[in-house]
């Protein structure tokens, strides 16, 4: 990553100075702190930021606001003793702020085993006590102008910020008190004349409350007053309550966590008002029982996703709508609204690994704020936010958690082009549909079981992300099938190779159920490694065809393998019962090779696969695909591959991600689709290769140091980096003469002044470096001089033997 320049740095404490005051110009409130931390995570690259404020004893720090990932990540606490020895502790003594690294924190480590930047900054100003506390999981940590942004935050935290006032004394008629280890606690008059009892009536038992509500707003009153939902942070939702005749009346809640200690348990302190005035019940109403009806008829997770959309798009006049389910740490989209890619992020699309996209919580950290939280956000335009939230909705953005069965189970993300006015009615309308929402994904997961299992097994079996590749660059699609809870068996990869080849595979497992996807995760890991051995492409392919019939399973499976040369240009391929590759050349004609292919995997134990000649122009497009991409009720595959090769030709490959996702929109599919794509482009700097295969005589040694003497003069090699070179190979070919049998190859590759020495021989075993050695020993020297006068040395399998191998570096040329 290029680093900010002295006038981009600048620039970006002028825009945090602007932000925090235009956020410090209105009256104080825990949303306009809740503002002011949240700059912390877009100009100075806080993971987390909290502010600390004293208790009502004053002897403890309080955590009363705070903003980013989870703060259980980093160990940090909801208080701090003012006299103890912790960093909250001591930056508020001395008025000083506090600096630490991983090295320092790990001294006297009472956090989580990661490595991360801890900053504690005292507020100046308004005599309260508070500090600023954020995380920075860079390698650097906060750098100077990341400070200077802090110190900013720091100070306009200030006064408005307090640990909020115990119970005590006479409570507001509005009020509320509620102990969350007991659910009892103490309610105003003015609460109670809202719920229409009595208060002779009332237990002091949040239940009977909670029983006077109306049924579908239950889960999301739930996930306030529950201990286990609630969090640091001011709370605010809008609920209904019956009434004992006519229809129910809408009320606010707000509300805040007060931390426990000493003792004294954790306690929801906060108000509840009449939202009544604020909408128009019927229409309100009527739209939530639509959405209840729609739900109740959604079988899968895409029926409650599609559901939801169409209940708040129209209504809330919004332009897109994403709703996503949270799979662990990663949010994994379900539907979009609209669905074409250029109406999201640009961030988002580079995510778009299969139908939608997904992307870590923690990519996004104010997202991740929020669905920590558990309640509605809403950000009106302008608001300064990560471009992966704020392309969402540059005129407003909501985003509302869909709360169920003690858990978030997604979060729906609506967004507006033109700036936006958000009234109180569409805050209602959201968080009345979070609840039902959240509970629909639970059930859709009961009987979305089968596909949801599958669907993960096959996300885990398949590459994360691509390598980069010596002179080429490579896009991979996967797109499960849309019929049912049937799930395939299509898989690709690249395998990086030695001596700058890379290998590319794609293949197809026939039937589609949780058995074809776990075969595919065997046959994908079976050729990933017979490649890596070395071997070339029709053995590697008789190999996993021979591990197919072995495991006497009735499935069989398709592959094509194609082993490209990044330096010559070259590709040797196989097919084993697939479609051949496409290739787009760099004049913009494509050609589909016609060469004999084998049977597909697992029919015939002894079966041959002729390998096949590719050459490659820097250019040229090599393109890879299953079935599922060109065959189709309306056509045979021969028409679909000459479609594929009709669109590769008219399309522009300087930007491949483009042309994969035309491909894939284009196609009429019913099954799987697996789609692999590389542009070879040819390398700029292309490395200087000898080889020597050394014959098992006496002076068999000697030989070998004088094909490298020669080999590095004709290199132009210094002579004074010679020495280091001659001796490795010495001591490399030695072992390889000495401790195995059969051929010895030496091998010397020299790339941008870096020397690889590798000696391969028909043994397996691996040399084993001595812990020790005595003065009179005769042998176990070898590797000892080879590790001293290298930067690195290894060993690699290859064919049936190993390469040991050791990289130099040369002075110059």
């Amino acid at each position: 990553m290029v680093s900010e320049g002295a006038e981009g740095r600048r620039t970006r404490t002028l825009r945090a100075e602007g932000a925090l005051k235009a956020l410090t110009d209105g009256p104080a409130s825990p949303e306009r702190v809740r503002r002011v931390l949240e700059q912390a995570l877009v100009f100075a690259g806080a993971a987390f930021v909290a502010v600390y404020a004293p208790g009502e004893d004053g002897d403890v720090l309080c955590l009363v606001e705070s903003a980013g990932v989870p703060r259980t990540l980093f160990g940090v606490r909801d208080s701090y003793p003012r006299s103890g020895h912790s960093p909250v502790a001591d930056a508020q003594r001395a008025g000083q702020p506090v600096w630490l690294g991983p090295k320092e924190l790990a001294e006297s480590r009472r956090t989580p085993a990661r490595d991360f930047h801890l900053a504690v900054l005292p507020a100046r100003g308004g005599g309260g006590g508070q500090c600023l506390l954020a995380v920075s999981e860079r390698p650097d940590g906060f750098d100077t102008e990341d400070r200077k942004c802090l110190e900013l935050i720091a100070d306009a935290v200030g006064s408005p910020v307090r640990a909020p006032a115990a119970e005590g004394g006479e409570l507001p008629a509005n009020a509320f008190v509620l102990a969350l280890d007991t659910g009892r606690g103490e309610v105003g008059d003015e609460i109670l004349e809202l719920f229409a009892l009595s208060r002779d009536e009332f237990d002091g038992k949040v239940e009977t409350l909670l029983g006077l509500t109306v049924p579908e707003d239950l889960p999301s009153l739930m996930s306030v007053v529950e201990a286990d939902h609630m969090s640091i942070g001011e709370r605010e939702l809008e609920f209904r309550v019956l009434q004992p005749s006519g229809p129910p009346k809408w009320l606010r809640l707000r509300g805040r966590l007060l931390p426990g200690g000493e003792g004294r348990p954790a306690r929801l302190v906060g108000t509840v008002a009449d939202a009544s005035t604020l909408r128009s019940d019927v229409t309100d109403v009527a739209r939530v029982q639509r959405l209840a009806a729609a739900l109740a008829t959604a079988g899968t997770v895409r029926d409650v996703s599609q559901a939801v959309v169409s209940a708040l798009r129209k209504p809330l006049r919004a332009d897109r709508i994403a709703l996503a389910e949270l799979e662990g740490e990663r949010l994994v989209v379900t539907v979009l609204d609209p669905p074409d890619q250029e109406s999201w992020p640009e961030l988002w699309r580079l995510e778009w690994r299969s139908e939608w996209p997904d992307a870590p919580v923690r990519a996004m950290p104010t997202l991740a704020a929020a669905l920590r939280e558990g309640r509605a956000q809403i950000w009106p335009a302008g608001t300064a936010l990560e471009p992966a939230l704020a392309d969402v909705g540059p005129g407003g953005l909501a985003v509302l958690p869909l709360p169920a069965g003690g858990r978030m189970a997604g979060a729906c993300l609506i967004g507006w082009d033109t700036p936006h006015d958000f009234g109180p009615d569409e805050r209602a309308l959201l968080t009345a549909s979070a609840g039902l929402a959240g509970q629909a994904l639970m059930r859709a997961h009961a009987f979305d079981a089968e596909h949801e299992l599958v669907g993960m097994l096959q996300r885990q079996l398949l590459p994360r992300r691509l390598p980069k590749l010596p002179g080429a660059v490579a896009v991979a699609r996967y797109l499960p099938t849309t019929a049912g809870l049937e799930v395939g068996g299509d898989w690709y990869d690249v395998i990086p190779l030695p001596d700058n080849h890379v290998a590319l595979v794609i293949g197809d497992v026939q039937g589609h159920n949780a058995g074809a996807a776990t075969l595919m995760g065997q046959m994908r890991t079976a050729l990933r490694a017979y490649a890596v051995e070395g071997h070339p492409p029709d053995v590697v392919v008789s190999h996993a065809n021979r591990l197919l019939v072995d495991l006497e399973t009735d499935l069989f499976a398709t592959c094509c393998y194609v082993d490209v040369d990044m330096e010559e240009g070259s590709a040797w391929y196989v097919r084993a019962g697939h479609l051949p590759p496409v290739l787009r050349h760099p004049d913009g004609s494509t050609e589909i090779p016609d060469a004999e292919g084998g049977p597909p995997l697992g029919v015939v134990t002894q079966a041959d696969f002729p390998m096949s000649l590719l050459r490659l122009q820097p250019g040229t497009v090599v393109a890879l695909m299953t079935d599922g991409l060109v065959e189709s009720a309306e056509a045979d595959i021969d028409e679909g591959v000459d479609r594929v090769a009709h669109e590769l030709a008219v399309s522009d490959p300087a930007h491949l991600g483009l042309v994969a996702d035309t491909l894939l929109g284009n196609a009429h599919r019913s099954d799987d689709v697996a789609l692999l794509l590389l542009r070879y482009d040819g390398m700029a700097l292309r490395p200087l290769r000898e080889s020597w295969t050394v014959w098992r005589v006496p002076e068999a040694v000697g030989h070998a140091r004088r094909f490298t003497r020669r080999t590095l003069r004709a290199w132009g090699v210094p002579p004074d980096d010679m020495d280091g070179v001659l001796l490795v190979v010495s001591e490399l070919v030695t072992n390889a003469l000495v401790h195995t049998d059969g051929r010895v190859r030496l091998d010397l590759t020299l790339l941008d002044h870096r020397m690889r020495v590798a000696v391969a021989d028909s043994s397996p075993r691996t040399p084993v470096k001595p812990t020790s050695i005595s003065w009179d020993a005769t042998g176990g020297r070898g590797i000892l001089l080879t590790e001293a006068m290298s930067e690195v040395w290894g060993t690699v399998p290859v064919s049936g033997g190993k390469q040991v191998w050791a990289e130099l570096a040369l002075s110059g040329r």
